[in-house]
């Protein structure tokens, strides 16, 4: 005979529908999928938090810095710093855009590593917490939001405006939106805009998209993980440490290498923000 709890139970259908809503402003599941009015409150706490937290590190590490030996965390940020830049002065060629776009990229860099890494607590731990303060959903991982991704992309996107207003003039950057890249002919003016747009359109949608696609599934797979260590079996169970472990490992070059990605692309299309057709 089935006890109470037994027959409470979430199936593994439900288990995974429960950990994938989010905790947003309307109470419940959004349906549509466009809805301006619901406000993903998870997505925005985390986010932020581990905002702040980037700039708290990297603020320290600038405190801190020493011209003698430097400590390990200090080492470590001096190498990602060494990195970014180099990657920025290859592609941006602007020293003076540079002093603006290599900060940005390494605190995207940082920010973005840190949300990733937010998949590597146990999957129920901060969701059973806040179930004690009486909050019934919560997803902890913002980057597997895709408000959250196509955000960050679509801040990226108004940078890359920027510079192309800036670097070109405005009246230059509209006569290249509709004079490249096929031609200054009256007649290719309307395509040449159509492939602009699409061009800044396909470029916001796949930098947001990637990052999503990539959590999104790597928090799926911790999920259905989790699943198995609710069996009943021994076996069950250590298919869990087992599994568990190695796609924690493997988890690792996947977060740090979308952050990475990101970042990268994040410098290349304010590159291409400062190059005339």
């Amino acid at each position: 005979m089935s006890t109470g709890t037994e027959a409470h139970a979430p199936t593994a259908g439900e288990y995974i529908v429960h950990h994938l809503t989010h905790l947003n402003s309307t109470g419940h599941a959004q349906t549509a999928i466009i809805d301006w009015s619901v406000w993903n409150l998870d997505t925005l706490f985390f986010s932020i938090s581990l905002g702040i937290v980037t700039l708290m590190l990297l603020i320290k590490a600038a405190s801190k810095a020493t011209s003698g030996v430097p400590g390990r965390f200090q080492a470590a940020v001096e190498i990602l710093v060494e990195m970014v830049a180099d990657q920025a002065k290859g592609i941006v060629h602007s020293a003076e855009s540079r002093k603006f776009v290599a900060p940005v990229a390494l605190t995207v860099f940082f920010w973005i590593f840190l949300m990733n890494s937010m998949d590597f607590l146990p999957v129920d731990l901060l969701p059973r917490i806040g179930e004690m303060f009486g909050l019934h959903y919560l997803r902890v991982v913002p980057t597997a939001d895709l408000n959250g991704t196509l955000g960050m992309s679509i801040g990226v996107l108004l940078i890359c405006l920027y510079y192309n207003i800036k670097i070109k003039g405005f009246g230059g950057w509209i006569h290249e939106l509709f004079t490249a890249p096929f031609g200054s002919h009256p007649l290719l003016y309307p395509i040449n805009f159509l492939m602009q747009m699409i061009e800044f359109l396909a470029k916001t949608v796949s930098h947001g998209m990637r990052l999503f696609g990539n959590m999104y599934a790597g928090e799926l797979v911790f999920m259905l993980i989790a699943l198995m260590g609710g069996t009943a079996t021994v076996f069950g169970f250590l298919g869990h440490i087992v599994a568990g472990s190695i796609w924690a490992v493997f988890h690792i070059l996947i977060v740090a290498l979308q952050a990475f990605i990101f970042m990268m692309l994040t410098l290349v299309y304010i590159g291409q923000a400062h190059e005339s057709h």
